[in-house]
């Protein structure tokens, strides 16, 4: 069974979750033959402040 989390800084809307969701499943079915009933997805939206890059917060870009 497949657990998958995507964090992402910043938002995504229902609808780019939907799609990414979508993608993700069909990869992991065609790719490592996973039934797409037994993939899971966890969304983690993370404000920019609480991201680092280089020793930079994204938020002070």
């Amino acid at each position: 069974m497949p657990v998958v989390t995507i964090k992402i800084a910043g938002t995504l809307t229902r609808d780019q979750k939907q799609k990414v969701a979508e993608e993700v499943t069909a990869t992991l079915e065609r790719h490592a033959g996973k039934p797409a009933s037994y993939t899971y997805i966890a969304f983690e939206e993370l404000p920019h402040e609480n991201w680092a890059i280089a020793g930079q917060l994204l938020d002070e870009n």
